[in-house]
Order: C-alpha cells, then structure tokens, then sequence
C-alpha cells in the first residue's frame, strides 16, 4: 500500500567513541550528498559509544541542512521531562532540524545496571506512552500552567511547560510486536523498524496495525509516516532503486536510512539511488493517481474555516492553518488576540504578489498585513480572514555606503535595523521598542528617539518596492510614481503591501540616554512645564514622558526618558538640566550609550496579544493645563492605565505639510493613551481631543469613522483618495485606516 508520503532518505551512523570525529565526518558526506536526515542509535551503557545526544547536539553545530535523530532513544534511561527539554532545546539550536526517535527499551540487564528498573514488555510499552504524553504537554506552552501527570511510571507534579520547539517535532517510534505498533497508530507520527529484524510479510502486517490503532482514535493512517532501517545493497544501483521503489510502493515505506559507515555507500545513496527512486516511484504515482499526502493530521483538518480555498494556495508559499503546532505563534499580535482562517507566510516580492491574489479570490473574507510584529492601531489579524505575515522578508542590505542607503524589509525589527547600521556608525529613528516591525511604522510616520534632530521614519525614506492590490508589483521614488511614493508616506497600508524600503539614514555616534522619575504630586504644573522645557530645547533632546495609575499612599510618578545626540557627558548633563527644576526627583539613570544598544530592549520572539486593545492619540501643538487636567483625571479614575507623551517638532516640523500623507508636522507632541474599556476612554478623551491638531495612526485603535478625517486634513484625504482609486479601487487593503476609494 502506498500512503503518498513524500519519499526521503537518510543514514544510520555508528557513533563510535574510539574515533570521535568519524561520526561527524560521515554526516557531514551524508548532507553533502544530499540526504534528509541522519540517524544514531543510543545505548547509553555502551561503553563504546559516545553519548547520543552529545554528539547529536554537537553534528547539529556541524552541519546546516540535514536533520537529526536518534535511531532510537532508550526511554528507560531518560526521563522523559528531561527528554522534553532536551529535544526542544536541540531543535532550537538547530532551527528546527531535529526528529525525535524513541525505543521502549531491551537488553534489560544492562539498562538495569545502569540503575533503571527492569520492565516486562507491557510496562514498557505502557512506560512509553505516559512518556509521550508528557513530552507532548511540556512542549505545549499555548497551555497555561504547569504540568500533573500522574502515570504508573512517569509522575510529574507543577513541571513547567517549555521551552516550545522550533518547530512541531516528529516523534517516532521503533516497533515490532503488537502493543507497540498500536501505541505507533494510536500516539506516533512515524514508524521506524528496521528491514533486518523483519520478516516476509511482518512490514505489510505491522501497516495494518498501525493503520487499525490510528483509526480507532479518529487519525487518518496517512498521518504515520513509514520509515525503514536498510542495509547497504550488494547489487548495483538500479537493483538497490527497484528494491527500494518495490517497498515504498507496495509496503508504504517512504523514508529509507541506510545503516552503513562507509562514505562511498553514503555518497551513492544520496547522489544516484535516491534520485532513481524518487523517479521510479514519481511515475508510478502519476500512473496510478496517487497524491502526495498533505501531512496535516485529521484533527488539523478539522479545524479549517469555511470559505477558504486551502488546497489552492500556490505552491511554495509557506501556509500556517488553524490546526498547525505554530498557529499559536502567528495568530496574534502584540497587544490584539486573533483567530484567522490561514496565514500567508511569504518568502519573497513574488509569492506576496501570489498571497495577494490568493485573497483576491476571497473577496469577503477579512484580510489582514503584518510585518515584523507589534501592532496597536492596525489590526494585523482577523478572526476567519486571511493574513498575509511578512515576517520572512526581513532582509537589511548596505546598498550605497558613500549615500547611507540601505534598503530593509518590512518583516525586520528596528532593533535587528539598528544593530546593522550601529556597525558603520549610522542609525535611523524608528520609534522605541526594539520588537516593533519595520512594515507598519515605516508607512505610517515613525517618531522615535532621534525625531527631534533627526526627523520621522518616513523622512529617510527615498523609495519602496510595492506589491498592489491586483498582484502588480511596482518601484516608487520621487520620480517614478511619485503621488504613489507620496501616499506610501503616511498612507502606505492603505495602497498596497511595501516589500522593501529604501532609507538614507544619518551618522550618529554615542549618544546620552536618561531615565529620571519625578515626584509629579503637581502633576497640571510637571507637564505644562515639561512641555514648556521640551518646546524651547536644542534639537539634539528628544524626550518622552510616561505616566501610570498611582499606588496607593503613594505620591504621583512621572517617568522620563530622554536622548542626547552627543557623545559628550558635560554637553548631555547640560541639556538635561532643565528637567531638574521641575520637580523633586525620585530617581534618575544618565548613561552614554549607543542607539542599537538603546534600541535592543525587546524581545522578538512569538506574540500573544488577547482581547482587543483601547487606545487614543492626538498630535499637539503645546501641553495646556486643560491637557495636563484631563490626563490626571483619566489616571485617577482608572480610565486610562498608560499615558505618554512624545516630543516631536523640530526637524519633524521642517518638512512641509503636504510633503508627505503624514500631515500635522507643526505639532510639538505626540499623545497617547491606553484602557481597558474602549467607552470610559473615549469619554475621558474628550477635552484632549478637543485641542488636538490631529492624531497619529500608531496610536489610535478605533475604528470611529471620523477618525479618518483626524488623521488626514482634508486635502490630504482627497489626494489618497484618488490614488487609492487608481491602486485599490475595490478598497481590498482596508485594516488599518481604511481609505474609502
């Protein structure tokens, strides 16, 4: 029987200690000979070999392609909470090149004396279930709490969950006798005996077992991979591919490894008998109408959402579904909870042009764009859309030194940016958190820490490569499409998907980095003079000003953060003085730093936003007391939790208004709150609303219809308008400030 799985070969090292090296060796022929994967058998009371997962941690740093696994793990020997660990961590390091083979044991006497107890053949087998069981809990982290097993061999009582591996790792399972291959149907992912252990008929009888145990417990049997342990073939080539092909057709194998030592034999296998398998069994298949196995498992399969044509994405786009190990790690954003149908993960300009068009074919399905991560205003996901994840196209190139041109794409983190232009003395203002992604930002505005001296993202900005609405992909600068490049700068997820940017970013070296907190029981006098001080400082001072509920019997803190662009500590204490008169400080922090090390203050790993963020924003021209009154009530009456205010002006206020679709360039401030009802803070928002020139789309989280014309005066709406016409005319990007053609 043929299950359709996609044919693959690897080889099964003896990991020899009297000559260390040779098992590295060999595996790094086998990679280069093309194999998938190598394999290593683990006896860890054999004196004569080295330690499995030693050296498969240490082939891991060797090589760069091939998977790893052991040929299999002696259970009985390694905790299984230990072996979670392991295996997850090894994954990791390897990014997620590592299968995870187990064995219920045998050879009892000298696993006895190893200091395990002895296990009849049931115990064993019931051993290895409770122990996959919990090695599948510790690597899920989407659960919340700890881990209670209470098996017969394997207890566990509070045991942390984690680390999550890299990706959803195979467990397979050597098995001959019965309970062990139901236990493969019912628990494994692969199968992994060996063809010298078996005989005639023992291969098509252990499938129907495993087939039998898999459906019993709802999984399609196809869900099994087969793999199988060979010997080198005597014969020749073709001989060894007809074997080959014979088990794979009518036994089901799909993953052959090849037991042997020998480079020649390893070089052979992966250069001519793996290719002429493959060709042998591509043309029965075609003959025959067998399609290759999707992977997903049944339960995977269910949880598809209707209305999406799943077996239709291109192929080669990489697709991450509902029912997928990492779905947990793509469905949310930072501060936003989401549950969508499918997420694009594309590679490159031209699969973002497929995934586009992808949902062009789903016209009613919500469609969400992400870049790198983060997210409050736009939306970055849906519940039962589409997304499309940018995630992969993160690429930072030096394009011009003598120019500072680099072009970045939109799936890279400002901190990652940072940390490449800090090595030629160059940085580019990008907000201030380093996990932010590069996409959203830098089509919307960018305020940061340089802003003030340096200006907004957007103003380094010299060209873009972007994908529109029908699948066209376009290069916009000032003099090709420049209404485009215009709208990009301001507007920018309104008119398509930017899948590179090209910035002219600015020399700067060390510069002083303060955190100071203030006894603000004054609070109206802190900020209107906090305001003033920011308004008549040099433009190398940028500063933002964060507040937060009080505590209790506690007087009112302000936290200060501010950046000098100079490498001087007298010149960077001078302009920090002022700040020192406007209230009893509590606590400071001044230090020369750099901007990457200013930036690295995030982590990028996988976001689990919940719920649905309440956020406001407004673009100031001065902090009033009616400011300064209306932030202290929405603090006192808990409807807001979050208040910052960002100094903007300056080399921001030097670009004309009409220059870019970023208006309102002669605000000084930038404000924004956060809650956690969306009502109470609209409520409390009023009298700031009131004296706001306008509001940044970073910030702003509702979805208020008159928000639009907040965010663009109006000859800057009309003239989105019409390039929105022109590029989306169906308003197909409509998630974050939706522009009605």
């Amino acid at each position: 029987m043929d299950y359709g799985h996609r044919l693959e070969f690897g080889a099964f090292i003896t990991p020899a200690a009297a000559q260390p090296q040779n098992p590295v060796v060999l595996t790094q022929v086998a990679e280069d000979a093309g194999l998938d994967l190598v394999t290593f058998q683990d006896h860890p009371y054999q004196p004569a070999f080295l330690d499995t997962w030693t050296l498969m941690s240490y082939v891991a740093a060797r090589t760069e392609r091939i998977r790893i696994s052991p040929n299999v793990l002696n259970v009985p020997l390694r905790p299984p909470a230990v072996i979670a660990r392991a295996a997850a961590s090894l994954d990791l390091l390897s990014d997620g090149r590592f299968e995870l083979g187990l064995g219920a044991g045998g050879f009892w006497d000298a696993i006895e004396a190893m200091g395990a107890p002895r296990l009849t053949p049931g115990q064993a087998v019931t051993a290895l279930g409770e122990a996959i069981d919990l090695i599948r809990e510790l690597w899920d982290t989407s659960a919340r709490g700890g881990v209670f097993t209470d098996g017969t061999h394997h207890r566990v009582h509070g045991a942390k969950r984690g680390p999550r591996p890299a990706h959803s790792i195979p467990i397979l399972i050597g098995a001959y006798k019965p309970r062990m291959l139901a236990l493969t149907g019912r628990k494994g992912d692969g199968w992994l005996p060996s063809l010298g252990y078996m005989k005639p008929g023992d291969l098509a009888r252990g499938n129907a077992a495993i087939d039998d145990a898999a459906a019993s417990v709802g999984r399609d049997p196809r869900e099994v991979r087969r793999l199988l342990n060979v010997g080198a073939a005597q014969g020749d080539v073709e001989a060894w591919a007809e074997q080959l092909a014979a088990l794979a057709l009518e036994d089901g194998m799909s993953t052959f490894i090849v037991a042997s030592d020998d480079p020649r034999v390893l070089g052979q296998f992966g250069q001519e008998v793996a290719p002429a398998v493959r060709e042998r069994v591509a043309h029965e298949r075609a003959a025959t109408g067998i399609v290759e196995a999707s992977g997903r498992s049944a339960i995977a399969l269910a949880r598809r959402r209707e209305g999406i044509a799943y077996d239709d994405v291109p192929a080669g786009l990489r697709v991450v579904e509902p029912g997928d190990f990492d779905y947990a790690d793509v469905s949310s954003t930072y501060m936003r909870g989401g549950a969508p149908g499918i997420v694009l993960q594309p590679k490159s300009t031209a699969q973002v042009a497929e995934a586009i068009r992808f949902a062009g074919r789903h016209p009613d399905l919500p469609l969400a764009v992400r870049s790198g991560g983060h997210g409050i205003s736009g939306r970055s996901t849906n519940d039962g859309g589409i997304v499309i994840d940018l995630r992969h196209l993160n690429a930072i190139e030096v394009r011009d030194e003598g120019r500072r041109l680099v072009r970045v794409g939109p799936g890279a983190r400002w901190m990652e940016v940072a940390a490449v232009l800090g090595e030629h003395g160059w940085a580019l203002s990008s907000g201030d958190y380093g996990a932010v992604g590069v996409g959203g930002l830098a089509t919307a505005g960018g305020i940061g820490w340089l802003a003030r001296e340096h200006g907004l993202t957007i103003d380094h900005l010299v060209g873009a490569e972007i994908v529109l609405a029908d699948g066209t992909v376009t290069r916009v600068d000032a003099s090709s499409d420049p209404e485009l490049f215009w709208a990009v700068r301001g507007a920018g997820a309104n008119m398509g998907v930017v899948t590179s940017f090209d910035f002219e970013v600015d020399d700067v070296g060390e510069i002083g980095f303060a955190q100071l907190v203030f006894d603000a029981s004054d609070l109206d006098g802190f900020l209107t003079g906090w305001g003033a001080v920011m308004e008549a400082a040099p433009r190398d001072l940028t500063s933002f000003l964060i507040l937060g509920a009080r505590r209790p019997g506690q007087p009112r803190l302000a936290h200060v953060m501010a950046v000098v662009d100079a490498g001087d500590p007298d010149a960077i204490i001078e302009r920090l003085q002022p700040f020192a008169q406007l209230a009893p400080l509590a606590d400071q922090s001044v230090q020369l730093t750099t901007y990457p090390r200013l930036m690295a203050n995030a982590d990028i790993g996988p976001q689990h936003g919940a719920g649905e963020p309440a956020s406001r924003s407004a673009l100031v021209d001065h902090i009033t007391p009616e400011i300064a009154a209306a932030a202290e009530r929405m603090l006192e009456t808990g409807a807001s939790s979050f208040f910052q205010i960002r100094s903007v002006g300056g080399a921001v206020a030097d670009v004309p208004e009409d220059a870019t679709a970023y208006a309102h360039r002669a605000a000084n401030f930038s404000i924004a709150a956060i809650g956690a009802r969306a009502d109470r803070l609209a409520a409390a928002w009023e009298p700031i609303a009131g004296q706001s020139r306008g509001l940044y789309l970073s910030f702003e989280s509702s979805d208020r219809p008159e928000r639009i014309g907040e965010a663009f005066p109006p000859d800057t709406l009309a003239r989105l308008r019409a390039v929105k016409r022109r590029v989306d005319p169906a308003g197909r990007f409509s998630d974050n400030f939706a522009i009605e053609p």
